[in-house]
């Protein structure tokens, strides 16, 4: 156990891009998941005195009546490889299906084709793959992503040629692993690019025990786009543009959130992504749609109570979000501690458990 003593912070601090930089190793980037879902760690910092656990003790952190809100989102193969007309080679990353077999991607290639270009992704409609047409930039003309048609049902062009969309961060080719332990035990939409991965850490035996101990479960859709990966370029973080995703709270969620707070249970949000859905919805009264909310400190949460979250990147929005939620002190103190007992961070590394810091007490 360790005692952490935030400092105190004057309010209307100005946060800048540095204030969320941090030191880390890179052997603590994991490459590959725990060997069981559960089995990895879990930082319990939902108080100021930290404690080292493991992810299946995290049923008895809870009590009956709160409600774990989950995103049911499922990560699609949506990285997939191809060649322009000229034999150039090209690399394709579908962030968003459209109607009519278009979507919206990324593209990695030296030279971007022209409109009305054809590219042969996987040998193209003509060796067994498939055709894509560039019909322009999105979500306008000087938008960074490209809206493409492609010859046949995007999904399951994806299942057949593509890979599974791994983080930056991890240097390996995906494997049969990745597919399986790159996908929560619950995804159900298919739309992601990213993994919610906070929500990766739980397995049947863990949804189980909640259950029996009266732990309610619900959840939301958001589709993360690779924009969670976007690094904020401007020291003055106000000026940072946040990306977009597409995001959806149920009816039958709605109530079960009403029917917790009523019932004076906690709003348990299982991972950043599921925290932007449910505070887009609870800011702008809006169940579904896209959402471009930028959660900094000084943000007033309307929602969530607690927060399971993996480690963030230096600099990432995901930083401040966390920041905002649990103060910026607590988890800049929780940083160090994972670091000298070497948590594993990012997308395949551990967890943690945060506790909204109240209002009259968060960052301004």
């Amino acid at each position: 156990m360790t005692t952490l003593t935030p400092l105190s912070e004057p309010a209307g601090r100005d946060f800048t891009l540095s204030d969320f930089d941090f030191e880390l190793p890179p052997e603590l980037i994991a490459q590959h998941p725990a060997a069981q879902r559960s089995g990895s760690r879990l930082l319990d910092g939902s108080s100021p005195v930290v404690v080292d656990r493991i992810f299946h003790e995290l049923p008895s952190l809870l009590k009956a009546g709160d409600l774990l809100v989950f995103n049911d989102t499922k990560v699609v193969k949506a990285r997939i490889f191809g060649e322009k007309a000229s034999g150039g080679k090209l690399e394709l990353l579908i962030e968003r299906v459209l109607p009519g077999h278009q979507v919206v991607a990324h593209m990695k290639v030296s030279k971007k084709p022209l409109v009305g270009g054809k590219m042969y992704m996987m040998g193209g409609a003509r060796d067994g793959g498939f055709d894509a047409v560039l019909m322009g930039r999105w979500p306008d003309e000087n938008g960074q992503l490209f809206h493409l048609q492609l010859s046949d049902e995007p999904h399951a062009l994806m299942e057949k040629h593509g890979h599974v969309p791994l983080p930056p961060y991890i240097t390996h080719a995906d494997t049969d692993e990745d597919a399986q332990r790159y996908q929560t035990v619950f995804a159900r939409a298919p739309g992601a690019v990213a993994a919610p991965t906070a929500a990766l850490h739980f397995d049947e035996g863990v949804l189980a025990t909640l259950a029996a101990r009266g732990v309610h479960t619900a959840s939301v859709t958001l589709h993360v786009g690779a924009g969670t990966f976007q690094p904020v370029k401007t020291e003055n973080i106000a000026e940072h543009t946040m990306h977009s995703e597409w995001y959806e709270v149920p009816e039958a969620t709605q109530q079960a959130i009403a029917d917790c707070k009523a019932r004076g249970g906690q709003v348990v949000a299982v991972g950043t992504t599921t925290v932007r859905t449910l505070e887009s919805w609870a800011k702008f009264g809006q169940a579904s749609g896209d959402t471009e909310i930028f959660i900094t400190p000084g943000f007033e949460f309307k929602v969530v109570d607690l927060l399971i979250t993996n480690f963030h990147l230096p600099k990432s929005t995901l930083m401040m979000l966390v920041s905002a939620f649990a103060g910026y002190e607590h988890i800049m103190g929780l940083y160090r501690h994972a670091i000298a007992q070497k948590y594993r961070f990012f997308s395949y590394g551990d967890s943690m458990l945060l506790k909204r810091t109240p209002p009259k007490s968060q960052v301004s």
